[in-house]
């Protein structure tokens, strides 16, 4: 039944058939008073929120854990670096002591279960447990050497010279343990005393003279070293055929501490001195998201200038697989828009992806529309039928 109410409508204007009927004509509409409180309002907001966002790029949601290692070692100091870079731009990152590349290992794959560790630091040529789930985030730019430190040490020229001495190789779990068990299998008819310790207590061990040998891997520029030999008194030893022991050890290569190092106005050492070196990795377990990953990168990147380029330029033989995300951060040289700008987005979608989306949505539209035009057509060419009829129709 058609509606009174709707016929009076057409013969008289609304507003008037209101003050007929007794309604008021403004009810259920806001007050002017409400509508400029309500503006005001937004407008504090939006005030506010402008206030509170900043819109250059940060870290912020870089919240992740780096175990590294000892205290005084180099990775610790390496993820100090790392951590200060990060906290700069906003985030946070949590430094995890630990005794070393085999630890910190040990610690990444169980920590998948749980994630409260997302990276560390490892020294190449470690072994990878199986079914590990690592991931290769990178190579730090400075290879760390395998230094042999010994009040005597200059006197050994040969491997036989080693026989029945008393070595250190670092504590238990560390990498310094690990690639020195290496280094010495060769040797084994020598009868050489191992003993395992704190780097911290090794030094003391071979400066009072109860160590006769002690293998360290670290940075060759540490201060660490440094204090070793030009403070304590120590000397490094010269790896005889250090050439032949790195092709067996295809994650190592020689590298060369150079006269006058670690001081120059003394010359030492005095001659230059053959080391093995190797890289340290940085590695992820997969409990980052794509956008503390490539955050993480982008610290990096800030700390070692030169750890795109070298990257990009050294393949990987880690045995480790490097993630998409890892990959692309590399071949664009650094993070995409999204990371640097929305990094929630990377998060949910890869740019590419996003990219991907916005064609297929666009491709969505373009089609609408043409299906549109050619309905409004159709419905065009029956009007114009209609019209053509319409005499026809009536006379």
């Amino acid at each position: 039944m058609p509606d009174p109410q709707r016929g009076l409508a057409r013969l008289i204007p609304i507003d008037r058939l209101n003050r007929v009927l007794g309604r008021n004509s403004h009810e259920g509409r806001w007050s002017p008073g409400a509508k400029t409180a309500l503006f005001f309002g937004l407008l504090a907001l939006i005030v506010v929120a402008a206030a509170i966002y900043d819109p250059r790029p940060s870290l912020r949601h870089v919240k992740v854990a780096i175990t590294s290692g000892g205290a005084s070692g180099n990775y610790h100091a390496v993820v100090e670096r790392i951590a200060a870079e990060v906290a700069r731009q906003k985030g946070r990152v949590t430094n995890l002591a630990s005794a070393g590349s085999v630890e910190n290992v040990q610690r990444l794959v169980a920590a998948r279960a749980t994630c409260e560790v997302q990276f560390g630091l490892v020294q190449d040529g470690v072994e990878w447990p199986e079914g590990h789930g690592l991931e290769l985030i990178g190579r730090l730019p400075r290879p760390e050497s395998l230094l042999i430190l010994g009040r005597q040490a200059d006197a050994i020229t040969t491997p036989a010279q080693l026989r029945g001495l008393r070595v250190g190789i670092g504590p238990v779990g560390s990498g310094t343990e690990s690639l020195s068990r290496k280094v010495l299998a060769p040797l084994k008819e020598l009868d050489l005393k191992v003993f395992t310790q704190s780097i911290d207590e090794q030094l003391a061990m071979l400066e009072r003279g109860d160590l006769d040998l002690g293998f360290m891997v670290i940075d060759d520029q540490a201060q660490l070293v440094r204090d070793a030999v030009a403070r304590r008194g120590l000397h490094v030893l010269d790896l005889p055929n250090a050439s032949s022991l790195a092709r067996n050890l295809p994650f190592a290569r020689v590298g060369t501490i150079e006269p006058g190092q670690y001081d120059y106005a003394r010359q030492l050492p005095a001659a230059p001195k053959r080391v093995l070196q190797v890289d340290a990795l940085v590695v992820g377990n997969g409990c980052a998201t794509l956008s503390q990953t490539q955050g993480l990168m982008t610290a990096l990147t800030e700390v070692f200038p030169t750890f795109v380029r070298q990257n990009r330029q050294q393949p990987n033989f880690t045995g480790l697989p490097m993630p998409t995300v890892v990959k692309e951060f590399f071949d664009d040289e650094g993070p995409d828009l999204l990371g640097q700008f929305a990094p929630p987005l990377v998060d949910i979608m890869p740019l590419a992806t996003w990219m991907q989306l916005v064609v297929l949505l666009s491709l969505v539209f373009s089609a609408t529309s043409l299906l549109n035009r050619f309905r409004l057509k159709r419905i065009d060419a029956r009007r114009v039928k209609v019209e053509r009829e319409l005499p026809d129709l009536f006379g």
